[in-house]
């Protein structure tokens, strides 16, 4: 069966690479259809749906059951293409006639639960976010309305399995308990998409905030936070990754009014940094040979040192380099300072900046000014 998306695409690294659609679309698609089926009696085998988006999708209906006072039945969720580790699950919507007027919608089994302040659904609430309740309010009414039922309705989305996936997306570290999330705000998942990890990390900032963080410990990736393992007195699940996402990261925070961020990066992430470049993935920009280059030849390395710098692969085997010549501490002094002006820069001096740097054959190379002071407020 065609879902409307067969001609939706985009081309990724020379690939070719489908939509598919969001958890959001799969639980309004089994409410509508279970909302249907209760008023009418009859089971459907596949249903309708036009996304925010604007693309109607056809989607299989699944494990359809009516019972004496409801309906329930699943859509598998299709990620298309996209690396989502919700691809695969059904998403269950059951329905029953409720005395409370209008529609109500709660989250069962699967569905997490917030349990922190600063999300988009308040505490206690299933984490079903404002698009995908809006989707499966507007279901169920456009079933209501069909089959003239004037009455409330109760709608719970289950989605099992996903206690066991949530553990693997961010929800443990937004304070959202229990299972996966209800997302979507278009109704369709576009491949590779930054905008849905960029958004993740405005909503972690958000709530951290909300529960009272004023400063935040910042890692690009898991490099940073095993170095930070290694230091005992760090409470580092007060971290929060940024991903390659520098440049948004300080945007979120001055808009928040978060008043200072300590970023622990790899030298082979924050090298770019130095050099003005806020998103630090290879395909945005690299330079990492030709700024360590830089930096040294202002710290007085030969023509010989610097073609050898040039030559190398990764930052580890250049600060090997650096090191061997004598220059190591001199370098990373210029890193350091030119990273914290392009922080500052950036966030147009709203907040306090701070860096450490580190490399995985190294360990510690060099830190700002501020760092150890702010380091303080993340010890236990």
């Amino acid at each position: 069966m065609e879902t409307g998306l067969e001609n939706y695409f985009i081309i990724k690294d020379n690939k070719k690479m489908r939509y598919g659609y969001t958890t959001g679309s799969c639980a309004a698609a089994a409410a509508g259809a279970a909302a249907r089926m209760l008023l009418s009696g009859k089971k459907m085998e596949f249903t309708r749906l036009m996304t925010p988006r604007g693309i109607l999708l056809t989607l299989e209906i699944l494990d359809a059951e009516i019972g004496a006072d409801y309906a329930s039945c699943a859509v598998r969720k299709d990620g298309g293409d996209d690396p989502d580790a919700t691809h695969g699950l059904l998403v269950y919507a059951r329905v029953q006639r409720s005395g409370t007027p209008g529609v109500e919608i709660d989250g069962g089994r699967g569905v997490g639960r917030v349990t922190k302040k600063g999300l988009e659904q308040p505490v206690g609430a299933a984490a079903i976010n404002k698009v995908p309740r809006a989707m499966i309010e507007k279901e169920v009414r456009d079933a209501c309305e069909e089959l003239e039922y004037a009455g409330g309705i109760r709608v719970v989305i289950s989605i099992p399995g996903g206690e066991e996936v949530a553990k693997k997306t961010f929800n443990p570290r937004l304070g959202i308990e229990g299972g996966i999330s209800v997302l979507g705000t278009s109704g369709i998942v576009v491949p590779m998409s930054e905008d849905a990890l960029i958004a993740s990390i405005r909503t972690e900032m958000k709530m951290r905030h909300e529960n009272g963080a004023e400063y935040l410990l910042v890692t690009p990736g898991n490099y940073g936070r095993d170095f930070l393992k290694n230091k005992e007195e760090i409470r580092v699940e007060d971290s929060m990754k940024c991903s390659n996402y520098v440049g948004e990261t300080l945007d979120f925070a001055v808009n928040l009014g978060i008043k200072g961020i300590l970023f622990v990066a790899h030298i082979g992430k924050f090298i770019k940094v130095s050099g003005g470049i806020m998103n630090t993935h290879s395909r945005c920009a690299d330079s990492r040979a030709e700024l360590l280059c830089a930096h040294a030849i202002r710290a007085g390395a030969g023509m010989e040192t610097a073609r050898r710098i040039l030559d190398t692969i990764t930052t580890e085997e250049a600060v090997d380099i650096l090191e061997q010549e004598g220059i190591l501490d001199a370098v990373l002094a210029q890193v350091i300072e030119k990273v914290h002006y392009y922080l500052q820069h950036r966030c147009g001096k709203a907040l306090q900046t701070e860096a450490i740097l580190f490399s995985n054959n190294h360990g510690w190379l060099g830190q700002t000014a501020g760092a150890e002071e702010l380091l303080k407020k993340f010890t236990v």
